[in-house]
């Protein structure tokens, strides 16, 4: 008798022209030592390639940033990943919306396409592996019965590793140009917003309830980086040995309401964060989310501290 097997969830969704990943970012900050201490800190792998840093997590190839080096913190470039047989179609896309084609940065090799965003960001999109999830992270919780101790031995902690890169959010002059920039050329959807102020948008072939998000202000801008965890035990370690650090300004413990993610930010040395977070929403290929515009209260944060007064200063305006 022939096996049942259990259903295989698509990994992409068909006739659908959309990126799959957010593959890497690039930023410049002023002094690659210091930026290296930091995210070692904070539990990548960071390796020299040239005169750049290059930030990879724990038994994982893949090169989810690169920094290099520059007079102040600023935002470069986002690289997004399609499938190869999706490369010229957006192409042609591109020659539609007249979107105007530009050369990789000096120093950059590279294959994809290249053009600015709504507020002039520079952003590619190549063929690569996709590097968003097929199903849902792990998130771990292990409750136990009467009569067992469940929290662990602190001398048998491990440090905080994060998995992957979950998603950036950015700051835009316009939340609205940016949904309809993101979704009009890359073929994203958006999960949710909160009116004109932050919207999150999702991959169409299956990614987390945000692989970028958009938050107004005066100016473009990166806010915050988020890197995926296994549990709220393994934020909290984190946070823990930042602190220990000397990485003392952040915001956290709490939960999100939009992607219902677990945090805990920790601040950068040049005003944007890191963030550790777990448990986020999945938007599977073969499932339309329903996008919703929230009220303020319910698009920021169910519990957790007071957020620092500059949370969401931009200060690379």
């Amino acid at each position: 008798m022939t096996a049942i097997k259990g259903h295989i969830k698509p990994q992409r969704r068909p006739g659908e022209l959309g990126v799959h990943s957010l593959d890497h970012f690039h930023f410049v900050a002023p002094d690659l030592w210091v930026a290296e201490g930091f995210y070692r800190e904070f539990g990548l792998d960071v390796s020299r390639r040239g005169e750049s840093l290059a930030l990879t997590t724990q038994g994982n190839s893949h090169v989810w940033g690169t920094i290099g080096e520059g007079p102040r913190k600023k935002h470069q470039y986002m690289s997004f990943g399609a499938f190869e047989d999706d490369i010229d179609r957006f192409a042609g896309r591109l020659l539609d919306l007249g979107v105007v084609r530009l050369d990789p940065p000096s120093g950059v090799e590279s294959n994809g396409l290249w053009f600015h965003d709504h507020d002039g960001n520079l952003i590619e999109i190549a063929v690569a592996p996709k590097t968003s999830p097929n199903e849902k992270s792990a998130f771990g919780f292990a409750p136990v019965g009467p009569g067992e101790r469940g929290a662990p031995f602190r001398r048998a902690i491990k440090r905080t590793q994060p998995r992957r890169l979950a998603h950036v959010l950015m700051f835009t002059r316009d939340v609205t140009k940016a949904i309809d920039f993101y979704t009009r050329v890359l073929g994203l959807r958006l999960s949710d917003h909160s009116g004109d102020g932050i919207a999150f948008l999702h991959g169409v072939h299956g990614s987390d309830h945000h692989m970028i998000a958009f938050a107004k202000s005066n100016a473009p801008g990166f806010h915050h980086l988020s890197w995926d965890v296994g549990s709220v035990d393994e934020i909290g370690v984190g946070a823990m040995h930042m602190l220990g650090k000397g990485h003392a300004r952040g915001w956290g413990l709490g939960r999100h309401v939009l992607g219902s993610n677990y945090f805990h930010y920790v601040r950068d040395p040049w005003g944007s964060y890191s963030e550790y977070s777990a448990g986020i929403d999945y938007v599977p290929a073969d499932f339309d989310w329903s996008a919703a515009d929230n009220d303020p209260e319910d698009s920021f944060y169910v519990w957790g501290p007071n957020p620092p007064e500059d949370f969401v200063h931009n200060y690379e305006a």
